[in-house]
């Protein structure tokens, strides 16, 4: 029982942190859209770090897959990610 619960927290675990790597990515494109992005970063560190978050959020999609993503072929081209929805982005001020 105990190695059940061990694997249930360690899975929690890597899906809060997969939750993390895709809200850093949803950031960058929320940074992009709005233009924003040139106030704190020049193109060529920009694009390094959207490659980054992007590769990542790749990375932990296959770390710790969702119970609801159908999986892929062996080779087939990677799937968007999912968008993030605005009520997990954005929490208003207290």
């Amino acid at each position: 029982m105990t190695e059940w619960q061990s694997a249930r927290r360690f899975a929690q675990t890597a899906q809060k942190w997969r939750d993390l790597v895709n809200l850093r990515c949803a950031h960058f494109i929320e940074l992009h859209k709005s233009g924003r992005w040139t106030h704190y970063y020049d193109e060529a560190r920009f694009l390094a770090l959207m490659r980054e978050a992007v590769d990542l959020a790749e990375r932990w999609a296959v770390i710790a897959p969702r119970p609801d993503d159908a999986p892929r072929p062996h080779g087939a081209a990677a799937a968007e990610p999912k968008p993030v929805a605005a009520a997990a982005r954005y929490r208003p001020a207290a």
